[in-house]
């Protein structure tokens, strides 16, 4: 298993799969010491892409990572790799994916983000024809599994939510003008 982005997510996976029994490596250029004590093998991207049967990313979308799964990448891992993206997502070209996936370079792919997903999640679209082409495609593909970001189900991102929403209320009926300025409390 390849753990691209060993943060506070990425560690998580690393302590659950190491539970199973799973050899864990793992790119990320700040080495966690949370992830070495339990084993896990740091390695270059490059050589990451070499030796994984899965690779989940768990990194932040910047400058470095957008696209980082790109044609390139892609070349580089092994055939029949599963790829799994939790984290943004920009992270994957999802057109290089695509490509990837009708080669048989990448034959199962999961998604809990996708590239354009602000157009396409959190809204009823059951009557309505996507204009999305790519995510068309994807959603075509049997071996693909896209699933809306549920990042926010947590307790206490449903808390900061609810805490959010009753202090914007309170505010607005204190006469503040919420159409012009979002305010968030400080938690």
């Amino acid at each position: 298993m390849g753990i691209i982005g060993t943060g506070k997510i990425g560690s998580i996976v690393a302590r659950i799969l190491t539970a199973m029994g799973m050899r864990i490596i793992a790119y990320d250029p700040i080495e966690n010491l949370e992830c070495i004590n339990l084993g896990v093998e740091y390695m270059s991207i490059e050589q990451l892409f070499i030796e994984s049967n899965v690779i989940s990313l768990h990194c932040p979308l910047n400058t470095k990572t957008k696209h980082l799964i790109g044609q390139s990448a892609i070349e580089k891992m092994k055939n029949g790799v599963m790829l799994i993206n939790t984290s943004r997502g920009e992270i994957l070209d999802s057109s290089a994916v695509i490509n990837g996936i009708k080669s048989k370079k990448i034959c199962y792919l999961g998604l809990d983000v996708y590239e354009q997903e602000s157009d396409l999640f959190f809204r009823d679209l059951s009557c309505e024809i996507i204009q999305d082409d790519v995510f068309e495609r994807l959603l075509t593909l049997p071996n693909v599994l896209i699933t809306a970001h549920q990042v926010f189900f947590t307790s206490n991102a449903l808390k900061n939510i609810a805490d959010t929403t009753l202090n914007n209320i309170k505010l607005f009926g204190d006469g503040f003008d919420l159409s012009t300025d979002v305010l968030i409390p400080k938690l």
